[in-house]
């Protein structure tokens, strides 16, 4: 193998924007990611909600870089165990080893429950992933699906009952999404109950929702998702979650559908470069995007702490991803011709949105902050074009606005292994049902 190979740990959104630019300087690398497939994660809470369907919004890394049959391009569908930088050597789990000469870390985050994973992680699946998405929507549908043919009002209320946890970008467009699902998407489908009553309950910890934005904006969004219909408590730390229910501050929440939105930590580059890690996971990095001490080792997107010319740590955005991976891609290539580095790496900020709903939505762009519909023509515009590497773009558009603007019924097939925590016995239906079996068999027995 080329002993001047690049290896590129994620496929999101800073690792193939740094594997693309390589791959057109001819420059050969290795890309190794969990996955097989790059994904659209803005757009992730519209598989979650039956709006969208996986396809929509992931592709097959191969299919965007086309390896091939050559050894300049080689794509592995691997998990990094750790890291060598002294043999400076990449370990999978799977046993390989793959060399390097230089090493860009794009793994990207997680979402943490601050210490409580054991306890809260099941009753509560976070959005992440397409399989956490999946996983959602099969809860929501099936929820929807259980209160159809429960006689016990109780139960009835637990399930249609959703409780988002996390007020920030994701949990804002998760709860409209979700109240716009009960209200207009299901109005019509059921028979013995009215998906309009369902509860959708946005809980946040602070005092606003999206508190990175400015305060006209949350403001906005918070009249926006009650609007819809969302019960929106902020000042409410979680303090408890379990199969019933969460206590949230002084409330208490009975119900089968809690979706965690909350705080994210970096995946554990720290661990495999042994180096130090802020508070959050994430590895301090120069103006140049490596780490101290490793020349030949760039840390990217969410797993890096950068700072702008002012010492603020840069947004974990796309945006920001996308710039630093071209940024690292550009870096190496000019080392490999002999030519002087470039300037310190500057971030662009293009502004930050997030969609409330159909047809309103918030964005920020320094001075210029725009709400409702022109803000959501905006967010669509931008998702849209970020889509196009991997799709086309025709087909996207259609699809996408046919779904969004029209209501239409979207991906709503329930499929795979039924994970939902509404099985439990403490259900009254649940109970009944195991005592008609006890009652029947002392009759049977005499």
């Amino acid at each position: 193998m080329d002993p001047r190979r690049v290896v590129i740990v994620g496929a999101g959104f800073g690792g193939l924007s740094a594997a693309r630019k390589l791959a057109v300087a001819g420059v050969p690398f290795t890309l190794i990611d969990k996955k097989n497939h790059h994904l659209f994660q803005p757009l992730l809470y519209q598989v979650a909600s039956a709006v969208l369907s996986p396809a929509e919004i992931a592709v097959p890394i191969r299919s965007v870089l086309s390896p091939g049959r050559g050894r300049s391009i080689e794509i592995l569908m691997e998990e990094v165990e750790s890291i060598d930088t002294a043999a400076q050597s990449v370990h999978t789990v799977g046993g390989d080893s793959v060399a390097y000469s230089d090493l860009i870390l794009a793994p990207g985050s997680k979402f943490t429950y601050f210490g409580h994973e054991r306890q809260w992680a099941h009753n509560a699946p976070a959005l992440k992933s397409l399989d956490d998405a999946l996983n959602i929507r099969r809860r929501v549908l099936l929820a929807f699906e259980r209160a159809e043919t429960t006689s016990d009002p109780a139960l009835r209320d637990r399930l249609m009952t959703f409780v988002i946890v996390g007020g920030g970008p994701t949990g804002v467009e998760m709860a409209g999404a979700l109240a716009e699902l009960s209200r207009a998407t299901l109005a019509r489908d059921f028979t013995n109950i009215d998906p309009r009553a369902a509860r959708v309950i946005l809980i946040e910890a602070s005092d606003t929702v999206l508190g990175a934005y400015p305060d006209r904006l949350c403001r906005y969004a918070r009249r926006q998702l009650e609007h819809l219909g969302v019960d929106v408590r902020t000042g409410a730390p979680v303090e408890e979650i379990d199969a019933t229910g969460l206590r949230a501050g002084e409330s208490v929440i009975e119900t089968s559908n809690i979706f965690w939105c909350a705080g994210v930590e970096a995946t554990a580059v720290g661990r495999w470069l042994g180096v130090d890690t802020e508070k959050n996971g994430t590895v301090a990095v120069g103006p140049d995007l490596t780490v101290s001490g490793l020349a030949n080792v760039f840390v990217i997107g969410d797993a890096a702490t950068a700072r702008d010319a002012e010492g603020k740590p840069l947004p974990a955005l796309a945006p920001v991803a996308k710039q630093q991976g071209a940024y690292a891609a550009r870096a190496i290539i000019l080392r490999r011709a002999g030519k002087p580095a470039q300037a310190p790496f500057r971030y662009r900020d293009w502004g930050t949105m997030a969609t409330i709903g159909r047809s309103s939505a918030v964005a920020s762009f320094g001075r210029l902050q725009l709400t409702g519909f022109v803000a959501w023509m905006v967010w669509g515009g931008v998702h849209i074009t970020y889509l196009v590497g991997f799709r086309n773009r025709v087909t996207v558009l259609f699809n996408w606005f046919w779904h969004w603007i029209t209501y239409a019924k979207g991906s709503r097939l329930i499929t795979g292994p039924d994970q939902a925590a509404t099985t439990d016995l403490d259900s009254p239906r649940a109970i009944d049902r195991e005592l008609d079996k006890t009652v029947n068999a002392l009759e049977e027995s005499t």
